[in-house]
């Protein structure tokens, strides 16, 4: 059973070129966002930021990961492609967390700082 990745008159190559490019894209954007929410979970010491920086950096190293086992390792993309998923649902998990966790308290926001 095989699979075909590209279109007819397009590249493997091109194909991973722009896979590359938007996982590069993906882990410098995601974090340098994971650094901001886990800076200010530092200054404030919310849980619900410290869950946010946990599940951005899950996403932003999904991307790490996956393209690693793909061009280092030489493992097959669709198994870089099957944990960069799951990492990103994974990551997607806590930030719904993060978004959910103090609606579910029902408690007033509060903010320590540090």
């Amino acid at each position: 059973m095989g699979y075909e990745l590209a279109g007819p008159g397009v590249a493997m190559t091109d194909v991973s070129a722009v896979i590359v490019a938007a996982n590069t894209v993906t882990l410098v954007v995601g974090g340098a966002i994971t650094l901001f929410a886990l800076r200010a979970y530092r200054r404030t010491g919310l849980t619900e930021l410290r869950a946010l920086a946990f599940g951005l950096g899950l996403v932003a190293s999904g991307a790490l990961v996956g393209g690693l086992l793909h061009q280092v390792a030489a493992a097959p993309l669709l198994q870089g492609i099957a944990i960069q998923s799951t990492l990103t649902a994974i990551g997607f998990l806590a930030l719904g967390y993060s978004l959910a966790a103090k609606t579910a308290t029902g408690g007033a926001l509060t903010v320590t700082p540090r």
